[in-house]
Parts: structure tokens; C-alpha cells; sequence
């Protein structure tokens, strides 16, 4: 027989027993591991965000850039449709709408906004630590092809938050967190265009008051 037909009748029977036999099941733990150690190795984050708000008969998109950085500082820029700005230091957060007479600030332990825990983004908790009942959403569709979706609840939210769907790429960076909450409310977070260790001023995480306003403690507005 000639060594060609010999190699056919050897690959023909390996390409069809590799192309009959499933792939292995993605695992909830192994992938909440890989984007653990995706996060935990960062120091910095810089990522664009659209933000997308559904509840109570209306339906708001709102997008701009986020800048992370360890330990738990946030700084949210929201550009559009309008000017917006949510900031961190870890300890206080501010939220200011530019041309505004008056700026909001809160200590982070007692703030209730969605926001706020999305500091895991940067590894400051584990995800099966952070999110209960961790599993696969196999009923949820990715936005793309080869992606993944987790569900959890946030420990600590579950008396206003009924489950977080959150999509993974394949290299392991989390795309796009869906935020379900106890009054039928959806707030869904996209991310694009990550930017991993950039250099950022510990400064831009704290609010400057420009001339004329006023920094009081309250509640946040969206």
C-alpha cells in the first residue's frame, strides 16, 4: 500500500473520533480560578463601559471609561449622554453631576449602589467568595461566540439583588456583568477595550470641589 493511503486510513478514523467526542464541560470553579488569576495579577484597569439601565417602564444607556486601581479605588467618567462622575478611594465615594451646585459623598461601607461592589473586578475578592451559588448560566446567551456566563448572588445584596450574570471571554476578562434585581429592575454593564497595569495618579480618585459646590453626605443619584 502506498505510505499515503497507509497515513489516510490512520488520520481518517483519529479526525472522526476527535470530531464525534464532545469537549470537555466548562466548570464554574475553573473558570471563576482563571479570571481570579486574571484580575489578581493586575494592578491597574482601564476599560471603556456602556451601562444600560432597564426598570420601572424606562430604559437608560449611559457610557464612558472606568479606571481600577488596588486597593478598591474606582473612578466611573460617564461622558454620555451627559457628564457624569462616580469616584473612589477605597474609603469615601463622591458623585458629582458637572455644572451642579451640590456633590454627594458616603463612606463605602454604608453606600448602597450597585457600583460599589464591582471592585472585585480588580481581585480584591475571590469570585466564589464574593458571589453565592456561583454556577454556569448555560440558559443565558453569551454577546459572543466562545464566551461564558457565570451566575451568583452577591453575598451581602440579596435582599435587593436576585442573581449577577457574568460573561467571560476566553482570556478570561469579564465582558459584560447583568445585575438582576428583587423589584424586576436590570442594570447591565458592558466593558471593551481593557487596558491592563496602566499608569494612574492615586489623586483622580479623590473629588476636587470645583468653585461653588457643595460637598454634603447623601444619597447617590443615577
Amino acid at each position: 500500500m502506498h505510505p499515503t493511503s497507509i497515513l489516510r486510513n490512520l488520520l481518517v478514523p483519529l479526525l472522526t473520533i476527535a470530531l464525534s467526542t464532545p469537549a470537555p464541560a466548562a466548570d464554574a470553579h475553573a473558570i471563576a480560578q482563571a479570571v481570579d488569576s486574571r484580575y489578581d495579577h493586575l494592578r491597574t484597569l482601564q476599560t471603556d463601559f456602556i451601562e444600560t439601565y432597564t426598570g420601572a417602564g424606562t430604559e437608560r444607556t449611559e457610557s464612558g471609561t472606568l479606571w481600577l486601581k488596588k486597593p478598591g479605588k474606582m473612578r466611573w467618567e460617564y461622558r454620555s449622554p451627559k457628564q457624569k462622575l462616580f469616584l473612589s478611594d477605597g474609603t469615601n465615594a463622591w458623585f458629582y453631576i458637572p455644572g451642579e451646585r451640590q456633590a454627594r459623598t458616603a463612606p463605602i461601607r454604608k453606600l448602597d449602589d450597585l457600583r460599589s461592589p464591582l471592585a472585585f473586578l480588580l481581585g480584591k475578592t475571590k469570585l466564589e467568595k464574593d458571589l453565592q451559588w456561583l454556577s454556569l448560566a448555560p440558559d443565558t446567551a453569551p454577546s459572543q461566540p466562545g464566551n461564558v456566563v457565570l451566575r451568583g448572588v452577591p453575598k451581602g445584596m440579596e435582599d435587593r439583588v436576585n442573581q449577577v450574570l457574568l460573561e467571560i471571554s476566553p482570556e478570561n476578562w469579564i465582558c459584560r456583568i447583568v445585575i438582576e434585581e428583587t423589584d424586576g429592575s436590570t442594570t447591565e454593564y458592558r466593558f471593551s477595550n481593557e487596558k491592563a497595569n496602566v499608569t494612574v495618579a492615586d489623586s483622580i480618585f479623590r473629588f476636587s470641589a470645583p468653585d461653588g459646590v457643595e460637598v454634603i453626605a447623601g444619597e447617590f443619584g443615577q
